[in-house]
């Protein structure tokens, strides 16, 4: 299943959007992460939903050009009104998406008084999460922070991610709890925000060097402590260029040292699957290392 922020890469232009099913275009090259954060999931429901854009309309009260702005992220940061009245028409949360859009508006340097006093424009209900999605994140929530944390480096990094991704979640919780795998497409979902956000090699793959230096605990009154720190660092450069379900084995296993038996309820793999991916990862290090290593 996929997660539900995932956008198309590719969309029809614009004018085709009011044909029902059809998508707009792709969201602007300018949106930043967090904009991404709400603006995707958002698009997704959409899409799903089979409502077009006059439909939209219709309910939201808003003119097609600026609602058709904001689905694409074009222009100005949108306003929190416009925005609350595009999600009520689509009957989501408002809490969550509040948070989201708020950490956006942050993001694109809008005044702590333009933030305050849009979101006074709007009254809120009071409002609370499924039961099962609070008790979902409480039981991920450590696991979650822990894997962030290796590759965002710090405590205050990681929570925000992970908080993110819950709220996100929550958006699209009605998805998640009807597909296959609740756990499969909640991780997918953590894995995109970290990604995301982590420092990257030049070929994309993310770059774990520096978290030797936050999680290694290597002294200089330790004797060889420089060769130590060097194998250290090639050893986590070549995790952060495992596959996809390898690395967040290996990540979760050896650098946050969670409970190898705890870990395929993490990442939403089978037990048996996990243990092979586990396997897989050490064979691959092995030869990673190995070339690695300057040739004699």
């Amino acid at each position: 299943m996929t997660p539900c922020p995932d956008d198309a890469e590719q969309s029809p232009p614009p004018d085709t959007f009011g044909k029902r099913g059809r998508k707009p275009a792709p969201i602007s090259e300018t949106a930043g992460v967090s904009h991404r954060a709400w603006l995707e999931p958002v698009r997704s429901i959409l899409f799903a939903s089979g409502l077009t854009l006059n439909d939209l309309v219709d309910r939201s009260g808003y003119s097609k050009t600026r609602i058709s702005e904001l689905l694409r992220g074009n222009g100005y940061y949108p306003a929190w009104e416009i925005t609350f009245s595009v999600i009520r028409a689509l009957g989501l949360p408002v809490q969550p998406m509040r948070r989201l859009w708020t950490a956006a508006a942050r993001e694109a340097r809008k005044e702590p008084d333009w933030i305050s006093h849009c979101i006074r424009q709007v009254a809120l209900q009071p409002e609370s999460p499924p039961l099962a999605h609070r008790a979902f994140t409480e039981d991920v929530a450590d696991a979650y922070t822990a894997y962030a944390r290796a590759f965002l480096l710090t405590d205050h990094r990681a929570r925000w991610v992970v908080a993110e991704t819950f709220d996100i979640l929550w958006l699209c919780w009605s998805d998640a709890a009807a597909g296959e795998n609740l756990r499969r497409y909640a991780w997918h979902l953590l894995r995109s925000r970290v990604m995301a956000r982590a420092h990257s090699n030049e070929d994309g793959t993310p770059d774990l060097r520096a978290t030797v230096f936050s999680t290694a605990e290597v002294h200089e009154s330790v004797p060889g402590h420089l060769v130590v720190l060097s194998e250290l660092v090639d050893l986590f450069d070549a995790i952060g260029r495992l596959p996809d379900d390898q690395l967040d084995v290996a990540v979760l296993r050896y650098l946050c040292d969670w409970p190898s038996k705890e870990i395929s309820d993490v990442v939403g793999l089978s037990p048996a699957i996990t243990h092979a991916v586990d396997h897989h990862a050490r064979a691959t290090l092995e030869h990673l290392l190995r070339a690695l290593k300057p040739r004699e």
